[in-house]
């Protein structure tokens, strides 16, 4: 069965009554976890951002605590983590905030870049992103967000 486009989908869920619609959901989210994960961001975490950015950086640090002596497959898992509550939320701001908490973490755990270049990629490729949604946001803002990211390209090896 090929897959409807969103447009035909936006208008066949217009036409559908609220019990209709309630089952679909229902059932939408009984299908698959990650269905289950967004809608409950969008119906009980959307509303207050703040919180569930604080949410997000608890798992992080939960996460990190398991970064032993093979950080490269624990780090993978945590960025695969994190775009996942990056694109739940949509928002530019919280996305910013929680690469950002993740590279500080990154250097407050002192994961040894030097040592494995894949790790220092990884951290890299977040540096990257970070700065690509820096030039989404207001000029005082990049100001803030880079003030607080000192220090995070001083740890990063020359190869």
């Amino acid at each position: 069965m090929k897959a409807a486009s969103i447009s035909e989908l936006k208008k066949s869920l217009a036409n559908l009554d609220r019990d209709e619609l309630l089952d679909a959901c229902v059932r939408l989210a009984k299908y698959k976890v990650d269905n289950k994960e967004l809608l409950t961001y969008l119906l009980l975490k959307s509303h207050d951002e703040q919180t569930y950015i604080r949410e997000v950086c608890d798992e992080i640090d939960h996460e990190f605590r398991g970064v032993t002596s093979m950080p490269k497959k624990t780090i993978r898992k945590i960025i695969r983590w994190l775009d996942k509550r990056v694109r739940y939320s949509g928002d530019v701001e919280t996305e910013l905030e929680l690469r950002i908490y993740f590279c500080s973490q990154f250097l407050r755990r002192r994961i040894r870049l030097g040592r494995c270049k894949v790790s220092a990629n990884m951290y890299r490729g977040q540096l990257k992103k970070i700065e690509s949604l820096l030039e989404k946001v207001h000029a005082d803002l990049q100001f803030d967000y880079r003030h607080q990211m000192e220090g995070f390209e001083e740890m990063l090896p020359n190869y």
